[in-house]
């Protein structure tokens, strides 16, 4: 140890280094992340969820769904289904919604 460095001085600076390695690690494991989602993405992107065949938008009540041509799987979007739903919350579709949401 140098002459004129202190405990507190070894201590402080351990501890910047702790810190400076755990931003660091955590950064690495955004960037795995990110990289993990984009080639998911990449190979998943408009392929059916059930089948793994290509998935084709179709119109359907003024909305843009997924379809599935090899299984006829309909998937739909983040909103989609409400907005299938419309208004009207004793149609059926706005019962499902009400059932799968726990909103009975």
């Amino acid at each position: 140890m140098a002459p004129n460095k202190t405990k507190a001085e070894d201590e402080f600076i351990a501890k910047e280094e702790a810190e400076k390695t755990k931003r660091l690690k955590v950064q690495l494991e955004e960037q795995h992340s990110e990289e993990q989602r984009k080639q998911t993405k990449a190979v998943c992107y408009m392929k059916c969820p059930k089948c793994g065949a290509d998935l084709n938008e179709v119109t359907f009540r003024g909305i843009k769904i997924d379809r599935c041509l090899n299984c006829d799987g309909v998937w739909l979007d983040e909103g989609e289904l409400d907005k299938l739903a419309g208004e009207e919350d004793t149609s059926r579709i706005g019962n499902i919604i009400q059932i799968i949401t726990g909103k009975v």
